[in-house]
Formats: C-alpha cells, structure tokens, sequence
C-alpha cells in the first residue's frame, strides 16, 4: 500500500472530523437517446477502470495512518448496476440540476465511507426501451475537474470498441495516479528543510499571509452555525456578450487574465458589502505540472489562497493590476499542498468555516466543462447536477466558452453560477449578491478607473433598497 497524495490526505482529514459527508461527491449524469447496448457499456466501464488504477484504488486506515490500496483488475464486482426509479420520463427524473425521483436523489447524495469503500459507484436507470440514464458519482478523491475529459474520452472509446466487437486501443498511460503521489513527495521535500521546495514555499506563504483575518465581516442573514451544515443552494447567470467582450478588453489592457478581472470584481463586491480591505479567496490550480498527467484520471487540484488588498482608495484598474500581482507570486508558489499549509496558519481548526478563506473563485474553461461524447447509435447529453453541498460560504463559478481567434468575444459566452451556504443566506440575499456583481461589471468595463468605494453605489450594498 502506498500513501495518501496531499490533496488525498486533505480529504481523508476531512472524513476523520466529519464523518462520511456528500460535500465531496462528485456527480456525472449522462443522458443517453437510442440503442443502448448495455453489456458493451458494462464492459467500457470495465475498461477504464482497468486503464487508470486511480478508479479502483481503496483508502485505508492502518497503525502507519491512511494509505491507498490498488485492487487489482477484475476484482472490484460488477460495475454498473440498475437504479429502480418511479417514472419514464426524463422531465420527471431531473428539473433545473435538482433530482425529483427519490431514488436518484438517494443515490446522488449517498456519502462515501473512504474507510475501505470503491469510491466509484455507476448506476443505469431505464426510462424507455431507447432512453436511459448513466449515473456516475465518484469521491473527490479520486476524480477533479479536469479528470472529466480523459475519463469521458476513455468511456467513448472503449463503448465504441465494444459495441464492434473488439477491445478499446489506446496509447498506454505513462503513468498512473500512484506514481504522481510518489513523485510529488520527492519534489516537495522536508518541509522542515529551508532549502527545499516545501520548506522555502511555506516561508513564502507564512509571510504572505500573516495577520489574515479569520473569517470576511459580511453582514449574513443568520449566525454562523458551531457546526457548518454545508447545505447549499445556487443561482446560474449569464454575463451579456458586450460586457464579456469588454472585460477581455480591459485584461488585456491591464495585461491579466480574465480570471484576475474577475477577482478583483468580487473582492470589490465584497468590500461594499462590509467585508472590510483585507479580503481573501480562494481558487484552485490544475496540479497537473506536468503533459505525462494530462491524459490521467485523478486528483491533482492545488487551492491557492489569494490575498486581495482594498485599502488605500484604489481604482478598480488598479485593483485588477493588485489581483495581477498577487496571482503571478502565488503562481510561484503553487506547489505546497493546501492541507499543508493550513495545517501550519490555522491549527486550531472550527468546524463552522473553512480555514483562511470562505469564499472562492474560479473560471473554468466551457471546452472542459460541456465535453461531448459520441458513443455509437446514442446521442449524449450530458446533463448538470445542482449543487446541494458547499465547504465555504460563497463560489463564484465562471465558465468561459472561448470565441474565434483575434475577434474579441468573437461568439464565446460567459457564464457564472454563484453557490451560497443556506448555513449563512437566504435566495434573496444571493439574487443581490449576483446583481450587484452583474451591475458592478456593467461598470467597471466603461470606466475602469472608477474608485472602488464610488462603486459601491452601483453595486446596492445590503439593507439599501
């Protein structure tokens, strides 16, 4: 048995302190139009879990603390199991990302024991002789964002491959999950050694963070809970072509990225709605440094902590340049895990909020998000699951769909989907988070030298009306 990787290690303390929790599941729901043959489907399933060991390894808790076991090939059970709903119509099944059918709901926020539990379960539900669902609910553990292409493009593959009667060809992976853990170790090193790259990152991020206030003074619409719930709801947005156009505009202008336009506008947000000139988020890096993991399913994801300062009566030009700033020396930095690193800034951890930041920030790339898959006589619609459970306050999740090259928006989209802990916020409270953000980038894209606190005025602070 092998070790835990650092992001595994984070998960796993997770578990130790709140018990099984569907906070982390992670939901795929594929819905399937035509002629299924499900014993090439099974054994599809079969294939991928054979080509990356990560989907049928097991954590387990021994005298040397948690390691990873690799079951080998053939001996995880049967992969896909029917799932017994109470309709035949996909519109009964799932509404607007929310499961209605009992069953699926069950099977959707069903924890994982990572105490020795496959942490990959595949159900198929069967509305009609030519329409099924394929369910996939994996743990966080073994599976991230990025993982949804390699695992989608395998399952295309191998389906195709069986449906003809033969066996999926493809170029063998160069490594596995396993072999990243090991190999992030030997990068990392001591961290008790200066000379290392754990121990001159986590000098970095000690300096850079000291003094970081506990929690943002957001005025919330109920006391923060001893103990988070993690129960959320969500709200989806789009932001107008125009302004997407423009916001590219003004990254480039300021020479950021889109993703650093839009944290400066959140922190802005935020800050007119009381949370102070000190304000950090939370985003996540790929973890993946290398090509040889790109074709891995897997775990990899690195949070950052990005620490926006207000103070000083800046523009939100300016803010944008700070944001810059702050992104390219973490970027720097990006290597201590999270878990590590919080370990050290925040030991003596509450269960009523995430340490060192409760809100996040993220832009995702619609090409990675809206994957298609083509299986042989199926079409594929790959259906989006509502997120019900949330570890921090507020996330902001932007998806970008690029438009054509050297034509500003050019036909790209961007959308925004803004999760709230139902701990903390009511619908109401987040519909005015979303506006003010919507009305605050309506601004800053005409006039972008703008004084932070005159935006405030634009973006109807909390108890105005």
């Amino acid at each position: 048995m092998l070790p835990l990787s650092h992001s595994q290690r984070r998960l796993w303390a997770f578990h130790q302190q709140e018990g099984p929790h569907a906070a982390y599941n992670v939901d795929v729901l594929l819905r399937l139009t035509g002629a299924l043959d499900a014993t090439a489907l099974e054994r599809a399933l079969t294939d991928v879990l054979g080509r990356h060991e990560v989907l049928r390894t097991v954590l387990r808790d021994t005298v040397e603390g948690p390691r990873q076991e690799i079951l080998p090939e053939g001996t995880t059970g049967p992969v896909l199991r029917p799932l017994p709903c109470g309709t035949s119509r996909f519109e009964d099944l799932l509404k607007d990302g929310a499961a209605l059918d009992p069953a699926l709901a069950e099977a959707l926020g069903r924890p994982f024991d990572l105490d020795g539990e496959m942490l990959l379960r595949a159900w198929m539900i069967r509305l009609a002789a030519d329409e099924h669902v394929l369910v996939l609910v994996m743990h966080h553990a073994v599976h991230d964002g990025w993982s949804m292409g390699p695992l989608l493009r395998d399952l295309e593959v191998a389906y195709n491959a069986r449906v003809a009667g033969g066996v999926p060809e493809w170029e063998p992976l160069p490594v596995q999950y396993a072999d990243y853990t090991l190999w992030q170790r030997e990068l990392l090193g001591d961290e008790n050694d200066p000379k290392s790259v754990a121990g001159r990152q986590l000098t970095y991020w000690r300096e850079r963070l000291k003094g970081l206030p506990d929690e943002l003074t957001l005025a919330y619409d109920r006391p923060r809970p001893a103990v988070a719930t993690y129960a959320a709801r969500g709200i989806t947005f789009g932001i107008a072509p125009d302004c997407h156009a423009a916001l590219l505009d003004l990254a480039r202008r300021c020479r950021a990225t889109l993703s650093m336009v839009l944290q400066a506008a959140v922190a802005a947000l935020l800050n007119g709605q009381g949370a102070g000139s000190d304000i950090p988020l939370g985003t996540d890096m790929s973890g993946r440094t290398d090509e040889a993991l790109d074709e891995l399913v897997g775990f990899f994801v690195n949070t950052l902590v990005l620490r926006v300062d207000v103070s000083g009566d800046p523009t939100f030009r300016d803010l944008v340049e700070r944001v810059r700033d702050v992104c390219l020396s973490a970027y720097d930095h990006q290597d201590l895990p999270f878990e590590r690193l919080a370990e050290h800034l925040a030991p003596d951890r509450t269960r009523a909020r995430h340490p060192l930041f409760q809100t996040v920030v993220k832009l995702h790339n619609g090409d990675e998000t809206q994957l298609p898959i083509r299986l042989t006589g199926l079409s594929c619609a790959h259906e989006s699951i509502a997120t019900t459970a949330l570890r921090y306050d507020l996330a902001w999740d932007f998806v970008e769909v690029p438009g054509q090259a050297g034509g500003g928006a050019g036909g790209g989209s961007l959308t925004a989907h803004l999760t709230y802990s139902t701990d903390l916020f009511d619908q109401r409270t987040a519909e005015r988070l979303r506006d003010g953000l919507i009305r605050l980038l309506d601004t800053v894209v005409g006039a972008p030298d703008t004084l932070v606190r005159h935006l405030h005025t634009h973006t109807e602070p909390r108890g105005q009306r």
